[in-house]
């Protein structure tokens, strides 16, 4: 293996030495067999290439100070994985099996896991695809499971630091009751062109308004939002909202903080009142907003008036970090410690 500079990785891919898949035939899903390429063979005429039955997780094993490798909250990403594959008729991976998946791709590529003080993680990407060949728009008979893993560094480059996000109003990242509360390809391929326009503007993200009326706010590039003000955590809740595992999670700190959670439908007007504003999701953990602009209106919204995260942000995070690398009690039974 070369050398990996641990301190210095990106948020991209890195090959590593097995894979893990498990084949769904003849109506049932057969043993995890473990793999070393790379590439899946793949019928032209499979349906995940064509009408998108392809469903993904993102979750991430950390190495603590004592050696030992975490796992956070995997089977709340397997129950997730379940409900995408509901939302368009693939067969359902067992949540035990999904783990069983994990822990034998965490444990076979042992030697990836970042160490505890560089600040990476294994990041492990569990996927699920329809294999059968179909040319009428229907279900495939086939799906393949898989699980790979690479190791990564913070998804933003400046890690836990400020970022400026946009609005705006001639895109949606998903529509009213469509997958927008899934977790599947198509979504974020919808979200390519917005997420490419604020990049070269200089935003980290887009700033969703919802779909129906663009008067609520929805999520924030390819994570959720939250907003703090008045000693509450305030997220929105909609129809097109990714149910965010780390966001859950962050709505039990702030509540074991003493704050208030408010999940509701998160009216535009309200940004100008947030004392602290962020994204969250696995990839960047908490990533806190800086400056909301409203590029349609030419308004700008300061959100971090001293240039700094705000003090709420800045402990759900070190709480959180905190549990996933086991500096911290885990009192809620998140981690999985890899044996």
């Amino acid at each position: 293996m070369e050398k990996i500079n641990w301190s210095d990785l990106g948020f991209g891919y890195i090959k590593t030495d097995y894979n893990v898949r498990c084949y769904y035939r003849d109506g049932k899903w057969g043993e995890l067999e473990v793999c070393s390429s790379e590439i899946i063979n793949i019928h032209m005429a499979a349906t995940c290439l064509h009408y998108g039955q392809e469903a993904f997780e993102g979750l991430k094993a950390f190495r603590g100070k004592d050696g030992q490798i975490r796992v956070f909250r995997m089977e709340e990403n397997a129950k997730r994985l379940q409900a995408s594959s509901r939302g368009i008729k693939m067969a359902e991976f067992p949540v035990d099996r999904f783990e069983e998946a994990v822990r034998k791709v965490v444990k076979l590529n042992e030697r990836f896991v970042p160490p505890y003080e560089s600040g990476a993680a294994l990041y492990i990407r569990p996927l699920l695809i329809g294999l059968g060949a179909q040319i009428g728009v229907k279900p495939a008979d086939e799906y393949m499971f898989t699980v790979f893993v690479t190791p990564v560094g913070p998804y933003f480059k400046g890690g836990f630091s400020l970022s400026k996000v946009c609005i705006m109003r001639e895109f949606d990242r998903a529509a009213p009751n469509g997958t927008g509360t899934i977790k599947v390809g198509g979504n974020y391929a919808a979200s390519l062109v917005a997420g490419e326009m604020a990049h070269e503007k200089g935003y980290a993200a887009v700033l969703y308004l919802d779909p129906k009326e663009k008067l609520y706010l929805d999520e924030c590039g390819p994570a959720n939002f939250f907003g703090i003000r008045d000693n509450t955590y305030i997220t929105p809740s909609s129809h097109s909202i990714l149910p965010s595992i780390t966001n859950k999670s962050l709505q039990q700190l702030a509540e074991d903080m003493g704050l208030k959670v408010e999940r509701r439908p998160v009216a535009y007007d309200e940004i100008k009142t947030f004392e602290e504003a962020a994204e969250c999701g696995t990839a960047a953990v908490i990533a806190p907003i800086s400056q909301i602009d409203d590029i349609d209106n030419d308004v700008s919204f300061v959100i971090a008036k001293d240039g700094k995260p705000g003090p709420v942000c800045e402990k759900l995070y070190q709480t959180l970090r905190g549990i996933q690398y086991g500096d911290l009690p885990d009192t809620y039974g998140w981690i999985s410690i890899m044996e």
